[in-house]
This record gives C-alpha cells, structure tokens and sequence, in this order.
C-alpha cells in the first residue's frame, strides 16, 4: 500500500482501524473491491461502497486521517450535473464533507452538504454498496475450489442487511443503517433526494457492522466519536514522548507512536500490536515481539501484553499440519472462514522457528527493564516449556543449532522472519536442503538461554542458571566456527541440512550484533560491512547486499529495505560502540520517512538513492507496520545510548549521540519503577550532556558513562 508523498491522490489509500475491524479506502473515502474494504475478523463486509452526486463521481479537493489516526475526512465538490438539467447545480457549488471512524467494530459515517449557489437545488445522492464476505487470504489471491452460499440482501427502509451462510455453516452478517430513509433503494444502492437551500447545511449518518442497532443519528456519532478519541487517548498515553528541537523529527515520532497506538487491540491478556494493515491486521508472534523489544525501553506495558498473550497461546500438542510442538510459540493466528474450514493452517500457526527464543529473550529483557519478577514468576511454566523446545530441536541438529523444516506442504518453507519461499539459497543460488539453520536464529536462541540464566539466578535455581549459561556460550561457539567466512569477514546466512553452509551475506548477520553473539574484532568487520554501498543503499540497509545471487531490490526479501530490520542491526552497531554508523541509519529512515507521509511502510524497494529522487515504494507493503513504525524508537534509543535498568531503579546512559540537526531531545514520561521522570539530551560541542528532570527526578539514580 502506497501512500508516498510523491503518488496520486487517486491511488492513495487511507486506513482505519479499532479492534479486530479494520477499513482500507480511497483518498475520496470510496470502497473499490481489490484490497479495499470493511473488515472484521479477517471477513470482508463492505466490498463495495461509492458515493455519487447525480450520476458521477465528486471532485476530490482534499483528505487526511486526524492525527491520532481516528477521524477520517474528505472534501469533495461537485462536477457539471447534466442529468439534472436546468435545475443543475454549477460545478464546484456543492461541497460535501465525508466524516468516518471505526468503533466498537462498527463503522460510522457522516455526509455534509453544503449549497454555496445563490439558488436552492434538489440533489441526489446516491450510495453503491455490497458484501462479498470473501476471506482475507482470498482478498490476497487464493482461489477456492467452492464458497458457501451469497444470501439475497434484506432490504428495508432504514437499510440493507446483507447475508453468507460458509462452509463452516457459520451465519455472516453485514448490516448498513441510514439516518434518514432513502427515496430509492435496493440490495445495491440507495438514493437520498437533498433539497439545498443556499448556505444550509443537511446531513446523513451511516452505519455498518455484523449486526443491527438503533437508527443512526448525529447524538450517536458524536458519543461513539467521544469514546473513540478517549480510547485512543489512553493508548497514546502509555508510553514516553519524545521532544526536540526539530519539528519534522517531532512529527516522525509522534506519527509513529500514534500508528503504534493505531494497531494495538486491547486484548484480555492486555496490550497487543498488531502486525500491519492490510493483510496482517491480527496477532503475530514474531512481529509483536520484536515491536515490544523497540518500545520496550519507552513501554514496559506492551511486552507484557504480548508475553501474557503468546503464553496463554502457546502450543501443548504436536501437530504437523499447525507445525506445533509442545511449548513452542504461535507465529499467527486468523479468525475467518479459510481457517476455520482448515482450508490453510494459520488459524493459530506455529510456524516461525524464530518467535518462540524471541519470546524468551523478551521475557527476559523485560524483566530488566522493569524488575517485575512477580509477572515473571507466573509466566515461569510457559518459559521453561518454551526453552524446553528450543533445546529438544538444538539436541537434534548435529551442531547444535535451532533449525526448521516445514511439517506440512501447507506451512510455511522459510520460518523465519525472511519467510518467503526464495529467501535462504547458497552462494550459486542454489535452495538449501533441510533442516536449515538460520544464523539470526541462532543468536535469538544464544539471548534466550542467557536470559532464562538470568532469571534462574533471580530465582535462586543456581543449577539451571549455570545450565543455560553454559548452553548459550556453546550455541555461541558453535557459531563462530560454522557460520564466519573468513574470506568475506562475514557471517553467512544459514547452515543447511547436510551441514552446508550458506555463503551469502545477508542483512541477518546484524541481528547477531543485536544479541551480542559475534566477538569483538568480527562484529566490527560486520558493522563495516553493512555500512558500504553493498548493504546502506542511502534509505536504509538491504535485506542482501548487491551482487549476491538473487539479489533484485524489486524482491521481498533479497534486497529490499525493511526499517524495521535496519533498525535491529543499528541496535547492533551501538552495542558494539560503533554509535555513529546508528546514528547515519536513523537518518536515512528518517529522511525515507519524509517521502511517506512520515509512515515508513513495511518495506521499500532497495535501489541506490540518487539525488533528487525518493525511495521507490513497494506496491503490496503493509503500511502502517507494527515494526516499521517501532523501528523510529529503536534506532533512536541506539543513538541515545539509553536504557532503565529495573533491578537498580536507575537510568542508564552511554556514549549517546543526537540525529544530525537536533541539539536537544527530552523523553518525558520515562517510567522507572514508580516514578516518571524526562531524561533530556542537550548538545554542547563535541559531547552530549545529560539530565533527569520531573516530580521524581531526585529519587531515580541516573548512571552516565561517556
């Protein structure tokens, strides 16, 4: 989905979102088919929803969303009416504003009308609509071999009820309620004749959901409006702020952090991102995960929301076609028909080799950032099942390592976070034999037995503490010597199932540098390395640096740039001093950003920046992304140098550095422990000062290291 500053209005779309409902519409605010629709629980139930004056399209004069990303709002005037003959209105005389948000997984609507002539006019409005109830995976192309049963519209005067009884025998209902009764209707349309006295404002209130209410009015939409910005309000609220001196960089964060607030539901376990609109607007594992470990460090409450989730669903039973296994953590979970009909196994899928360490590790580094070890105690049995898992496949590989092969034809054949089907391949291009053995996913297993060592000692279990300990130092020396090239001064992508290694350099190198795995003198030949024209491309780092087999910055994975990715290798450069090539990379996302409306998409075509042009826009990208827009807080905190330490009660800093242009940066909000204090960074020459400021600026020890 593209939404660059650069496209035509005509091919921009907009998104709202509330719950597990979700719509995707034109600039103009109309529903076209392909991508576009009304969702709910992966079931689309608007497919179709245009609005005309007469008998053609309005002119669009304008659009945008709020800034807290809840109101929706068009601008249109009227083009010449023929149709209407001499009583016609001149064009541009009408203006019609389109109002629209989502609450209580309901859609709500309201049409203004406004007649700037010197005369009154009678005016048709007509509304063309549908529900096609087609599954999400369908909406993205899959073809079934047979539906289930289309039922005819049920029409009456306050709207029209459309039906679709599925395979799974389930009942599907979408309801479209008006304000006022429509002088024209039936199972597709409905038309209001508006007599505009000059100057005089009429209105229209629409509704839609899976079920019926009561009449929509204007009482309704501003209370459901009330509570819409409320709810939106409390999620924003939840994590620090970010101020500086910079306007634009200002507008990035809070655009990032209102899109974060955007995708996260308010699930029963608590707070929970998800992955991405349009075709991952559910739960993920892996990318919840790694969107709460780039916000972790501003909100605590997030990771604890996706660790109480993924344990409550963490998988109990071995099965092939889920590719589940005791204690292993679920990579996505789906609500339509398709799944429930098993039609495809992602109605809650296992398979992503990654995400189940990742939960580990962010246990763990949760527990550092906030000292809540009572939570951690609860979530203990999930953990140990977890890491049972982990080493179970380790025992299995004969180096040790954490590797997939895909159970079932239907799952996935790449598990990890590059999960597309040509994502892992030797130097010739050839497709590695199985099980492989991905090198980022050695360094997601090494932090996760080091931090349930760390919290074994939290617990006094001295044994398993040292058990785990001496597991990751082995994980990590098993990796220095399979996976180095030394001729490249590189790590390779992955060992396969004959024990074969990879020799390709790709950018999942530099999520070992986020972990810590590689020794000194070879994470600095990797920081190098991701640093030249190979891999920086001047928007971003490329997934696989020019001029390896299969590389095509057009691709998915072989190089193109995912911020979100960038942003986990810049976290690796700082942890290993090397803050200045972070603070290079948040600027190039940053300056990327600019050319997105300050909403980095999910990914973006890796070609070179030249001068004068923008970065080239992947066309199916989901945007917003959880992880996209998280990636602004991680690569600003490996600039910053800053992190709570939630055992100590203190913040800590190291060697920060500000984004070129900015000297001055607060964090208001910061929680450590009870207290809230603002962390604030002022450039004085060549070094960077820090301070606490806040009620609570005097209780909280602030450790700097320069």
């Amino acid at each position: 989905m593209d939404s660059s500053a650069t496209a035509s209005a005509t091919f921009t779309t907009y998104v709202l979102k509330d719950g597990d409902s979700f719509l995707v519409a034109d600039a103009a605010g109309d529903i076209e088919g392909g991508s576009d629709g009304y969702f709910h629980n992966d079931t689309r139930l608007l497919s179709r929803f245009r609005l005309r004056l007469g008998d053609s399209q309005p002119t669009l004069l304008s659009s945008s969303v709020s800034r807290d990303n809840v109101l929706f709002v068009a601008h249109l005037t009227n083009r010449p009416l023929p149709v209407l003959g001499d009583n016609a209105p001149g064009q541009g005389v009408i203006h019609l504003q389109r109002e629209r948000f989502l609450r209580g997984e309901r859609m709500f609507e309201r049409l203004s009308l406004v007649n700037y002539g010197q005369a009154p006019v009678r005016l048709p409005l007509t509304l063309q609509f549908d529900a096609d109830f087609r599954d999400m995976f369908e909406v993205r192309g899959s073809v079934r071999p047979r539906r289930g049963e289309q039922l005819v519209a049920r029409v009456a005067q306050e709207g029209v009820q459309f039906g679709y009884r599925g395979l799974d025998d389930a009942l599907r209902t979408s309801h479209l309620a008006f304000s006022r009764t429509p002088d024209a209707v039936d199972g597709l349309s409905a038309t209001f004749d508006f007599a505009l006295a000059p100057g005089v404002r009429e209105e229209l209130y629409l509704e839609c959901g899976v079920d019926g209410a009561d009449v929509p009015s204007s009482q309704r939409f501003r209370d459901a409006a009330v509570r819409a910005r409320a709810a939106m309000r409390v999620r924003q609220r939840r994590s620090g702020l970010i101020h500086s001196g910079g306007p634009l960089f200002d507008a990035w964060m809070a655009k990032s952090r209102a899109d974060l607030a955007l995708l996260t539901s308010e699930l029963e376990t608590g707070p929970y991102p998800y992955a991405g609109i349009p075709w991952f607007s559910t739960p993920f594992g892996r990318d919840a995960v790694i969107t709460a470990l780039q916000t972790l460090w501003l909100d605590a409450d997030i990771a604890r929301g996706v660790l109480a989730f993924l344990a409550h669903h963490q998988a109990q039973e071995e099965s092939a076609f889920l590719d589940s296994a005791p204690g292993k953590i679920m990579h996505e979970t789906r609500k339509g028909e398709m799944a429930t009909m098993r039609e495809l196994p992602f109605g809650r899928y296992y398979g992503g080799v990654d995400t189940t360490p990742l939960f580990v590790a962010l246990a763990g580094a949760y527990a550092d950032r906030t000292g809540d070890l009572a939570f951690l105690d609860r979530l203990w049995p999930a953990l140990r099942a977890a890491t049972g898992w982990i080493e179970r496949v380790c025992d299995a590989n004969r180096d040790g390592f954490l590797d997939y092969s895909r159970a079932s034809p239907t799952g996935l054949s790449n598990q990890g976070w590059k999960d597309s089907s040509d994502s892992v391949f030797h130097a010739d291009g050839r497709f590695p034999q199985g099980p492989i053995s991905l090198v980022e996913v050695q360094g997601y297993a090494f932090a996760a037995f080091h931090a349930m060592a760390r919290l074994a000692r939290r617990r006094n279990e001295v044994d398993d503490a040292l058990h785990w300990h001496t597991r990751a130092e082995r994980l990590r020396e098993a990796v220095e010597e399979r996976f180095w090239m030394a001729e490249s001064g590189f790590y390779g992508i992955a060992v396969d199932g004959l024990g074969d290694l990879c020799r390709v350099r790709a950018s999942n190198a530099g999520h070992l540098l986020y972990v810590g795995l590689p020794r000194a003198s070879r994470a600095q030949q990797v920081c190098a390395q991701l640093l030249t024209p190979a891999f920086r491309n001047g928007w971003g780092l490329r997934t696989l640096a020019a001029g390896q087999a299969r590389f095509n910055p057009m691709s998915y994975h072989n190089g193109s740039v995912w911020p979100h990715d960038t942003a986990l290798c810049a976290m690796g450069m700082a942890r290993y001093g090397e803050r200045a090539g972070a603070v290079r990379l948040l600027r190039d996302l940053f300056e990327a950003a600019m050319h997105f409306d300050l909403r980095l998409p999910e990914l973006f075509c890796g070609f070179p920046r030249v001068q004068g042009t923008t970065p080239v826009a992947y066309p199916v990208a989901c945007q917003p992304q959880a992880w996209a827009a998280g990636c602004a807080f991680m690569l600003l905190q490996a600039c910053l140098g800053l992190e709570v330490d939630g055992w100590r009660g203190e913040v800590r800093v190291e060697s920060p550095q500000l984004p070129p242009g900015i000297d001055r940066i607060a964090v208001r909000r910061i929680a450590v422990g009870p207290a809230r204090v603002d962390v604030v960074f002022q450039q004085h020459g060549e070094r960077v000062n820090v301070h606490l400021e806040g009620r609570d600026a005097n209780t909280v020890p602030l450790r700097f290291i320069g």
